[in-house]
């Protein structure tokens, strides 16, 4: 049974910040296995196969209590999984603050969600953390000089991973009372499956086929990326059972702070008064979001 006092929201909101400034330098291993050989959706496979051997103890000693729910369980893996490997793998196919900005349109489609299966309220303090949040979006990708349409691959993996989030966040809130290390698992091997599909099916389109060479001097650094990945998706994870989608999706804002700031200074993406306003704005979004429903 879910508390539903605001002081019960505190904890898992502070996790899913958390959550978000990792997401905000996940870009930053994801890259480096790109440096060395594999292209698109490649580097994604190394860390998922990493993070589901780490995670594979779980299955074992939790399987009584995984069994019975192990449909729901892999249902929204696939999809949380499914927003994982399109959002990987857009890192390589686009600019870094292409693809956080695309999917930070994450807040529409969870608040939609929220409304249609959640029975949740439209109300005024969510009205403004969506504007606020998604102004600064328009602010950091041009508003004036350029509209935040998929103009490539990336893009468009960018744009589906958020729809897929959304979808993926509103079955965890929904599930609730399973394990995170359980949800972390389905995490990893949806998009272990999702990413495997995408290449058999779309073959050179996701990323050539990296040698066998290339693979095996991948491994090890892959190996280190999954210890990164594995805290990403606890923080990620726990809180999504606890908040609605639309919440989640606004306060995992925080990675575009942290995103836009590292590849600026890591990648030389752009970074002026512009992104400091937009950043500023989406900030806040998750500020409002906070205080808004903490005063109820």
């Amino acid at each position: 049974m879910k508390t539903s006092g605001a002081s019960s929201d505190l904890w898992p909101s502070l996790g899913i910040i958390g959550a978000g400034i990792l997401w905000g330098l996940f870009w930053l291993p994801v890259r480096a296995l790109g440096d060395l050989g594999l292209e698109g959706a490649w580097p994604g496979i190394v860390m998922y196969a990493g993070a589901a051997l780490f995670l594979s103890p779980v299955l074992v000693v939790s399987w009584k209590t995984i069994r019975p729910i192990w449909k729901p369980l892999a249902l929204s893996g696939l999809f949380t999984g499914a927003a994982f490997a399109c959002y990987a793998t857009s890192l390589l196919f686009t600019e870094v603050i292409r693809t956080i900005l695309l999917f930070y349109l994450t807040p529409v489609w969870g608040t939609l969600l929220g409304i249609i299966f959640l029975g949740e309220k439209f109300t005024l303090s969510r009205a403004i953390a969506l504007v606020s949040g998604l102004g600064g979006l328009l602010v950091v990708i041009g508003l004036g000089t350029e509209f935040p349409w998929p103009r490539n691959l990336g893009d468009w993996l960018a744009l589906i991973a958020g729809m897929f989030w959304a979808l993926g966040t509103m079955l965890l809130y929904r599930m609730g009372t399973v394990a995170t290390l359980a949800q972390s698992l389905s995490f990893v091997c949806g998009a272990l499956v999702v990413t495997g599909g995408a290449l058999l099916l779309g073959g050179d389109i996701f990323g050539a086929t990296p040698s066998p060479a290339q693979l095996v001097g991948a491994i090890p650094f892959g190996l280190l990326a999954a210890l990164y990945v594995i805290p990403m998706l606890i923080l990620t994870v726990w809180p999504a059972t606890r908040l609605s989608p639309a919440r989640v999706g606004i306060l995992l804002m925080s990675e575009v702070v942290v995103g836009v700031g590292s590849a600026a200074l890591l990648s030389g993406e752009p970074f002026g008064l512009r992104e400091v306003i937009g950043t500023c704005l989406i900030a806040g979004a998750g500020i409002i979001e906070v205080l808004g429903q903490r005063s109820k």
